[in-house]
C-alpha cells in the first residue's frame, strides 16, 4: 500500500490553492439568513496536520455550524407551511414556467460558488479535490436535466384527453411542506436530488443539514434567498434526534426525503400523528454484493471490485460491500486483489493520485477495526496485513478480510468504510441464501461469462435487487435510470423523471363532451384565467 511521505504536514507547508477555510454558518428561516440567536458548535476537518511547534497530529478547524434547538428549527417548519399555505401559497400556486425560471435563476446563482462548495468537500469530508469538483458539477448537470424533464412533463400534461364522452386533463400537484435530509457523503449531489425536484414541482422546503458537510450550504443561503420566495425553503442545523421527531410529530411535514439509515427513517415516520398522509421518499442501507462465477475475467473482475469497495473510501451506498467468489477461482481472486488493493496510494485529499483518505466520521476507524477483530477471532485471514486496518488519525488503510463468517456483523452489517469482506462458495445456492436472507436490497454485481449461469443470476437478483449490474461495479448513475431499493434500502424512487413524480400527485380536470363542458373549458383557456387548466407549454 503506497503511503506518501510526509503524510501529514504543517499548516504553513500547504499549497496556496489548499487554503483552509474559516466559515461561521448561518441558518435561513422565512427568507431571512440568521447569523445569531442560536448555539453553534466548531467544525473540523478529518485531514489531520502537523504541529509545528511538536510535530503532533491535530484536526484543524474550519469553522463553526449552527446547533438551533426546537424551537427554531420549528420556526422553520411553520414558515415552510406559512409559504405552502395549504396548497394556496405564491410557490405551489405559481405556474410552473415561472417555477422553471427560477430554478434556473438559483442554477446560475449557485454556479458561481464552484471551488467555494468544492474547496469545502475536500476539507470537511476528504473528498479528493477531482471527486468534489465531479460532485458539483454533477449537481449541476442533475439541475440541468431535471428542468428539462420537467419541461417535458408540461408538455406531456397540456394536452385534453378525450375518453368516453369525458375530456380532461391530468398535470402533476404539490405535495405540501418537504423535510430534506440528505447524506454526509454526498451533502450536496445526494440533497439536491431530493430537493431539485421537490421545488419544482411546487413544495416548500426545510433543509436539516447532514452530519458531515454541513460548511458548504453558507454559499447557497444567499442564492435561495435571492430567487425563491420568502419561506419557500429554509436551511438550518441541530442535533436530529432532538429536533426532528418533534417536528414531524407536530403534524406540519406531508413529505420526508431522507437519504441515511432505514433505523433512523423508521423512527421519524413513526413519529408522525397520520402516518397514512405522511409520503416518504428514503435511500437507505445496503449491502451490495458482487457475485464472481468460476469462468469470470478475473482481471476486469478485480479492477471493478477494488473501484466498487473503495472508490472515496467505500462510504457510497452503492459501494460494493461483501464479495462471494467460487471456490475454483477463489485463490487467484483474492492475491489479485489483495496486490491491487496494496497498489492504492493512501493519502490527503489534495495529494494528486489519492484514493484512500480520511474518513468524515472520526470514530469510524474504530468500528472498522471491531468488525475486523470479530472476523479474525472467529477464524478469518487479513490478507493484506502489511499495512491493512492500520490507522493514522482518521485514515484507515483497506483491509481485505478473507473466510468471513456469514453470521460475522461484516458479513450482515452495512459497513461503510474501506473494509472489504470476501467470502467462498462452491454452490450458486450458497449466494441464493445469502442473498434471500439479507435486510437490504439495493444493487448487485455478477462478474461471469457463461450465459446459462448469469441468466439463473439475473432472474433470481431482480425479484431481489433493483439493479443488476454484469461485469461492473454497482453504481447509481446516469441519473436517467431509476435509483431504488427493495428490503430496507428504500422507498420510492429516484431519478430525474421518477423524482418528479415522487414528489408530486395526479390531478386533474373534467367536463364531459357536450356544448356547456366545452365552452367552459375553452372559455378558462382561451382567457388564460387558470394557472392549473392551461395549454401553454414552456419551450
Amino acid at each position: 500500500m503506497m503511503i506518501k511521505e510526509n503524510l501529514f504536514p504543517v499548516a504553513s507547508d500547504l499549497p496556496q490553492t489548499v487554503k483552509i477555510p474559516k466559515i461561521n454558518g448561518r441558518i435561513l428561516i422565512d427568507g431571512q439568513i440568521l447569523n445569531s440567536g442560536f448555539p453553534s458548535r466548531t467544525v473540523t476537518s478529518p485531514c489531520s496536520l502537523r504541529s509545528e511547534k511538536d510535530g503532533s497530529l491535530y484536526y484543524p478547524e474550519l469553522g463553526t455550524t449552527p446547533q438551533v434547538p426546537e424551537e427554531i428549527f420549528m420556526q422553520a417548519v411553520d414558515a415552510a407551511s406559512r409559504a405552502w399555505a395549504k396548497g394556496r401559497g405564491e410557490w405551489p400556486s405559481a405556474r410552473m414556467e415561472d417555477r422553471i425560471n427560477a430554478i434556473s435563476a438559483l442554477r446560475d446563482q449557485i454556479l458561481k460558488h464552484r471551488e467555494s462548495i468544492s474547496r469545502l468537500l475536500m476539507w470537511e469530508i476528504a473528498k479528493t479535490w477531482t471527486d468534489a469538483q465531479a460532485e458539483f458539477d454533477r449537481t449541476i448537470t442533475y439541475m440541468n436535466d431535471t428542468i428539462e424533464a420537467t419541461k417535458q412533463l408540461d408538455r406531456d400534461c397540456s394536452r385534453i384527453q378525450f375518453v368516453d364522452q369525458i375530456m380532461a386533463q391530468v398535470r402533476r400537484s404539490p405535495l405540501g411542506v418537504t423535510l430534506c435530509m440528505g447524506p454526509f457523503n454526498y451533502p450536496f449531489n445526494e440533497t439536491f436530488t431530493t430537493l431539485i425536484p421537490a421545488l419544482i414541482l411546487g413544495n416548500t422546503i426545510v433543509v436539516k443539514l447532514p452530519r458531515f458537510g454541513q460548511l458548504l450550504w453558507d454559499f447557497l443561503l444567499e442564492p435561495f434567498r435571492d430567487c425563491l420566495p420568502p419561506g419557500v425553503i429554509n436551511v438550518v442545523n441541530g442535533v436530529g434526534r432532538e429536533i426532528i421527531n418533534p417536528a414531524v410529530k407536530s403534524g406540519k411535514i406531508d413529505v420526508l426525503a431522507f437519504i441515511g439509515s432505514s433505523q433512523v427513517a423508521n423512527q421519524i415516520k413513526q413519529s408522525h400523528p397520520m402516518p397514512h398522509r405522511f409520503r416518504s421518499i428514503l435511500g437507505l442501507d445496503a449491502k451490495n454484493p458482487a457475485v464472481i462465477l468460476p469462468d469470470a475475467d478475473l482481471d476486469l473482475s478485480v479492477n471493478e471490485c477494488v473501484r466498487g469497495t473503495l472508490s472515496f473510501n467505500g462510504q457510497r451506498c452503492t459501494a460494493l460491500k461483501m464479495i462471494l467468489v467460487h471456490r475454483s477461482v477463489s485463490k487467484s481472486f483474492i492475491e489479485k486483489f489483495a496486490a491491487r488493493v496494496d497498489q492504492l496510494t493512501c493519502g490527503l485529499p489534495w495529494d494528486p493520485g489519492v484514493m484512500i483518505t480520511p474518513l468524515a466520521d472520526r470514530n469510524k476507524p474504530q468500528q472498522l477495526q471491531s468488525y475486523m477483530k470479530e472476523v479474525v477471532d472467529r477464524g478469518g485471514r487479513l490478507c493484506n496485513p502489511t499495512n491493512g486496518g492500520k490507522m493514522l488519525g482518521s485514515l484507515f488503510f483497506p483491509a481485505v478480510l478473507s473466510g468471513v463468517p456469514l453470521d460475522a456483523r461484516l458479513a450482515q452489517e452495512e459497513q461503510f468504510g474501506p473494509l472489504v469482506p470476501i467470502v467462498e462458495f462452491d454452490q450458486i445456492s450458497e449466494v441464493e441464501d445469502y442473498v434471500l436472507n439479507s435486510q437490504y436490497g439495493m444493487q448487485a454485481s455478477v462478474f461471469g461469462r457463461e450465459p446459462k449461469s448469469v441468466g439463473h443470476l439475473v432472474d433470481f437478483l431482480s425479484n431481489q435487487v433493483c439493479r443488476i449490474n454484469l461485469n461492473s461495479q454497482c453504481q447509481r448513475g446516469p441519473d436517467v435510470f431509476p435509483f431504488t431499493g427493495r428490503k430496507n434500502s428504500a422507498e420510492g424512487t429516484l431519478s430525474v423523471t421518477d423524482a418528479l413524480r415522487s414528489f408530486s400527485i395526479r390531478s386533474m380536470v373534467a367536463a364531459r363532451q357536450d356544448p356547456v363542458g366545452k365552452q367552459v373549458i375553452q372559455g378558462v383557456l382561451d382567457g388564460d384565467t387558470s394557472r392549473f387548466l392551461t395549454t401553454n407549454i414552456v419551450l
